[in-house]
């Protein structure tokens, strides 16, 4: 969940130019890139005419009635939000009412809610003259600046939320392409990042496996870059670079409890292991260096390929907080801490099941509600809001994310409908 935070500060303003002048020190090679006019703030493109995504007409007529299939307790109502296509993780802007949406393609929306009535006025692709591939992460420094994570690059917008409008925006390099990870492990399996900035001023980012299971000859190399895992590094210059957490297959989805400062994440399980194993996850993490037992061990199973159930359990081993079924496909989470909603919901944390499609029997497509016990660990999971697979099996709906808007609503957003969703409360 986006926390709110003060509006961007001209003195980091004043760092940013003057980073970006010394980055630029060096001439590039050939002719000039659009990221390397944007990174000295010149122009990339003279076309600013932004094309809208249209809110109206059948496809949204569509897609509101399929909303009315969806279950959720008494008192929550849903209803669309706005039309996004390929709508992946989202980030609530801090100073105005709009959010960027990610996606697993190339394009960043942005989400504009202009008359502050619950439901996008404008939909539009963020700083079009650039070219993103697969920019599925999108996060917020504490100031004010937008993350973008990349398969395997981390871009850095200045007041994203306010030189949104035409297709030229300020860019900071934090990491170049193919520095992320090496390119040579570049794969279309689990390349989707996550990001979040932590209460240390630190970027996180999630790094998936780029197998279903890793061969023991990539161990090493994983462990080295935290492929696998979760690194952290400076969030303007990437500095600082190291890997918090491993032992993760893919993780497509993190928060920070703000009362505590851990860091909460989902783990997507192995492949071709049958309908009902191994169970997801969804784990905690308390300090740097925590192991979480990939690839010997996920949920409650061994792992058999490459003989690894054959191995002594390492030591050390942090097990998941919660149990999830398996291949429901866990994603997104956002911990809640708004006021719109019963007190159940206050300091738990929502979570998106995108839904099996490796299960016989489908499963998923839903979103989860965790509530904590009184020191910090999971206590009961439970459904929140169902009905995106229908009863034969059909998919109407696959929900990737969740965040809280700053009236306490939540929003989900769903890559199969393009659609983000908004949830609010009336008591019965």
């Amino acid at each position: 969940m986006p926390i709110r935070h003060p509006r961007p500060k001209p003195p980091r303003l004043a760092c940013v130019a003057a980073a970006a002048a010394f980055v630029l020190a060096v001439p590039s090679a050939g002719a000039q890139t659009a990221i390397d006019k944007l990174k000295q703030f010149k122009v990339a493109t003279t076309d600013l005419n932004i094309p809208q995504v249209p809110q109206t007409g059948r496809n949204a007529d569509a897609i509101r009635q399929n909303l009315q299939r969806i279950k959720l307790p008494p008192g929550f109502s849903i209803e669309l939000f706005a039309v996004v296509p390929d709508a992946r993780h989202m980030a609530v802007a801090p100073s105005t009412n709009m959010l960027f949406v990610g996606t697993r393609k190339t394009t960043v929306w942005a989400v504009t809610d202009r008359n502050s009535d619950g439901v996008a006025d404008e939909v539009k692709s963020f700083a079009p003259s650039l070219k993103f591939h697969n920019p599925n992460g999108v996060c917020w420094t504490k100031d004010g600046f937008l993350i973008v994570a990349e398969h395997n690059r981390v871009l850095n917008f200045p007041a994203a939320e306010f030189f949104y409008e035409g297709p030229d925006v300020a860019v900071i390099e934090v990491v170049g392409q193919g520095k992320l990870i090496p390119p040579e492990e570049e794969s279309f399996n689990h390349g989707a990042r996550t990001c979040r900035v932590g209460p240390d001023g630190k970027l996180y980012v999630t790094l998936g496996q780029p197998f279903n299971v890793p061969a023991r000859d990539k161990l090493d190399l994983y462990r080295q870059w935290g492929i696998g895992g979760i690194v952290r590094m400076n969030a303007f210059d990437g500095s600082g670079r190291e890997v918090f957490a491993t032992g993760v297959r893919n993780s497509v989805g993190m928060d920070f409890n703000p009362k505590d400062g851990s860091l909460w994440f989902t783990d997507n399980q192995t492949d071709g292991m049958g309908d009902d194993i191994p169970t997801g996850e969804i784990n905690r993490a308390t300090k740097p260096g925590q192991f979480f037992g990939y690839p010997w061990k996920q949920g409650r199973t061994r792992i058999t390929e490459f003989g690894y159930d054959k191995d002594p359990l390492p030591p050390n081993i942090t097990d998941p907080q919660v149990y999830t079924d398996a291949h429901a496909a866990d994603l997104g989470m956002a911990f809640y801490t708004g006021q719109a909603f019963p007190e159940k919901y206050r300091g738990g944390f929502f979570s998106a099941q995108h839904g099996s499609w490796n299960r016989t029997k489908p499963i998923g497509a839903r979103v989860l509600f965790t509530s904590l016990k009184a020191d910090g660990t999971a206590d009961k999971t439970e459904v929140f809001a169902e009905g995106w697979l229908d009863a034969s099996g059909i998919y109407r709906g696959r929900p990737v994310d969740v965040a809280m808007a700053k009236d306490g609503s939540l929003l989900i957003s769903d890559d199969f409908a393009g659609a983000i969703y908004r949830v609010s409360y009336q008591a019965p």
